[in-house]
């Protein structure tokens, strides 16, 4: 009866480590078809064959009938042994994507390099083992191992390795999402499951004295096949290509096919104030009610432009749409990204401002006046119409000032007159230089009484400053003429140009009034 006993504890510890083995093989195959491609999974696939070779020698150690073999066995074990911490650590750096130096590759190999040649080479030192003996106190041979002091620079490195493997999944955790957590954690079970194995054998708490080691690799196992087979580890996207979804400059957010938020990257919390992780499972739009110039624009799914404010900095974003699609290319939700173009929106206004902009007075040049006043009156005559006026003005014998105080005079004369005239205007008028010392400006929806007073209270402004050039006092005054006109809905005979020529002649007609006034046309 006691000995069908010790045949059947036999047997479990038989079937159990048969099992963490081939499990460990069947990993290892699934690895080389599935992503041996992916980070980490070239480690991957060498360590889980290693751990089975190591797994199936001590099988042959546990079931060997004398001493001989059973050390023939363990000489077997400790050639894939060693090499199992180094590329369990490659392995998680390769995964999070952390690259090391090549030092490290030939320090990492070095020492189970020297633990192969010093378990082999035991019998001439005995730095490995001091003893080797089979037990005769317990149910089936066990091999007795008196420990030497090698042992104990391997046992350090192993689980010195294993440690540092530990270490840089969860430091990586704090950065992804709960998917690659669940991923990370279920990983780092099984590598703290043999470490726990080991301090119970070298403990002597192990049932018999048993090398604990393989059962709880082949628990370790257990818990890689979860994190492959349920939390798709290596396979969908690794840890490192979500740092890089998080460390993306563009925003990104993730919607299924019925628009419910599924993902975002941590840019798009400051695009969207109260963006977090409840809002996942939320229909998209009800986020944006908040944003209704922004809901219109994805609603209509197309590129475009979306300018905002943050933080009292305007940002400018160009919105890009892509589809997601399953892999039987069936449409199952669109990714949007807000693309920053802020200093590309910026380069191009500044670009629009220069080509619009006269050099000297910071005014519209000539061109730009045109073309917005032409605007401007277009508008009056799509819609209800309205009045129109134009002011053309210029310095009075703006030649002589040239002459008496210079060209560089004469240019601040110009500066002057445009920085007089931009301070009293308000924000719907037009103005710009013409040409030389000529200015003007266009006025929609202002009647020739508000044009005139407005003339006039540039002029009187003017009239009455002085300038400092080179010491002397520069006086300078200018001429005025005004010209109005009724743009009715649908009117195409009204022109700028037009307006500009009867200002011109109300200009000439100030000049000859003797300067230094304003006149109105007609």
């Amino acid at each position: 009866m006691e000995q069908v006993k010790m045949e059947q504890e036999l047997l479990t510890y038989i079937l159990i480590i048969i099992g963490g083995g081939a499990l460990s093989l069947c990993l290892c195959v699934y690895a080389l078809f599935r992503f041996r491609q992916a980070p980490g999974g070239k480690y991957y696939i060498i360590t889980t064959f290693l751990a089975s070779v190591f797994n199936f020698a001590y099988l042959f150690e546990l079931t060997s009938p004398g001493l001989q073999e059973t050390w023939f066995w363990l000489r077997v074990e400790y050639i894939p042994l060693p090499f199992i911490p180094a590329f369990t650590l490659l392995m998680c750096c390769d995964y999070v994507g952390q690259r090391l130096p090549r030092w490290v590759y030939y320090v990492l190999f070095l020492i189970p390099l020297a633990t192969i040649v010093m378990q082999h080479t035991n019998e001439w030192h005995h730095l490995y083992y001091r003893a080797i003996s089979l037990s005769t106190d317990t149910p089936f041979p066990v091999t007795r191992l008196v420990h030497g002091l090698y042992f104990y620079v391997h046992f350090f490195y192993l689980y010195g390795c294993l440690a540092i493997s530990v270490l840089i999944l969860l430091w990586q955790m704090r950065r992804v999402r709960w998917r690659f957590r669940m991923q990370i954690l279920t990983m780092v079970a099984g590598l703290v499951a043999p470490v726990v194995a080991s301090f119970f054998y070298v403990g002597g708490k192990s049932p018999y004295g048993i090398d604990l080691g393989p059962f709880f690799i082949s628990v370790s196992f257990v818990f890689h096949s979860i994190a492959l087979l349920r939390y798709q580890m290596f396979d969908v996207a690794p840890i490192a290509r979500d740092i890089v979804f998080e460390s993306m400059e563009d925003g990104v957010v993730v919607l299924n096919e019925n628009g419910v938020l599924v993902d975002y990257n941590n840019a798009m919390v400051d695009l969207l104030e109260g963006l977090n992780a409840q809002a996942i499972g939320m229909p998209m739009m009800s986020l944006l009610d908040s944003y209704p110039v922004l809901r219109e624009k994805i609603l209509l799914g197309q590129e475009c432009d979306y300018e905002c404010e943050r933080r009292a900095v305007k940002t400018y974003f160009r919105i890009r749409f892509a589809p997601v699609r399953d892999k039987k290319g069936t449409p199952v939700g669109r990714i949007v990204i807000f693309a920053n173009i802020t200093e590309q929106a910026q380069l191009e206004e500044q670009l629009k401002y220069l080509a619009n902009t006269d050099g000297l007075t910071s005014l519209l040049n000539k061109t730009a006046l045109m073309q917005r006043s032409e605007q401007a009156i277009q508008g009056l005559s799509s819609e209800e119409g309205g009045p129109v006026a134009v002011i053309m003005f210029d310095i009075d014998q703006f030649k002589q000032v040239n002459d008496t105080f210079g060209h560089e005079a004469g240019d601040i004369a110009l500066m002057h007159l445009a920085a007089t005239a931009r301070e009293i205007l308000d924000d719907q008028d037009i103005a710009g230089r013409y040409g030389g010392d000529e200015f003007v400006i266009c006025m929609p929806g202002a009647s020739v009484t508000e044009a005139y007073e407005l003339a006039e209270r540039i002029r009187s402004r003017i009239a009455g400053s002085e300038l400092l050039v080179d010491g002397e006092t520069m006086r300078i005054s200018s001429s005025f003429g005004v010209a109005s006109v009724q743009v009715t809905p649908g009117d195409r005979e009204t022109s700028v140009q037009m307006l500009i020529r009867q200002a011109d002649h109300a200009l000439y007609a100030a000049k000859r009034m003797g300067r230094n006034c304003v006149q109105v046309y007609g």
